[in-house]
């Protein structure tokens, strides 16, 4: 027999908990990877610079990836964990309203590539497919939860 909460989950539709209770949390892991243990990896597919240097980041690049890399990974544990805890749609709106802010400021961070990073998507490398494609689609789920499409 279900329990209530699994009843109650089940009001929520698929798509929402597929992305926002899997989907998503397993793609911000993805990203914390890169940003703590491929951290040359993450700057090239970030920026590529002519003045980068083969041996890795510098020590304070170094250790802004971490603290990004830890961010990432307590928005993973975070979203997963709070929204499997409850079936209250008001925290869920609350929840993923402060993370719809977190993806404005995300997609903005890259403004200095060059406005044209924003659409151009066909030469987007993978760290643009996370850093702008997924999050696209993040915010927009985002959107359509809080505006109440299928909810």
């Amino acid at each position: 027999m279900p329990s209530a909460n699994a009843a109650s989950m089940s009001s929520i539709a698929l798509w929402y908990r597929l992305f926002f209770l899997y989907i998503e949390p397993l793609a911000t892991i993805i990203g914390a990877y890169y940003a703590w243990y491929r951290q040359n990896d993450y700057l090239d597919m970030t920026y590529a610079s002519a003045s980068a240097v083969s041996l890795g980041p510098s020590a304070r690049e170094s250790i802004v990836l971490n603290q990004l890399a830890n961010m990432y990974a307590v928005f993973a544990l975070n979203e997963a964990l709070v929204l499997r805890s409850t079936t209250n749609l008001r925290v869920w709106r609350v929840f993923l309203f402060g993370l719809l802010l977190a993806d404005f400021g995300h997609i903005y961070s890259v403004k200095d590539v060059g406005y044209d990073i924003y659409w151009q998507f066909w030469d987007w490398n993978s760290m643009y497919w996370g850093n702008l494609g997924f999050v696209y689609v993040g915010a927009a789920t985002r959107i359509a939860f809080l505006t109440g499409l299928g909810v």
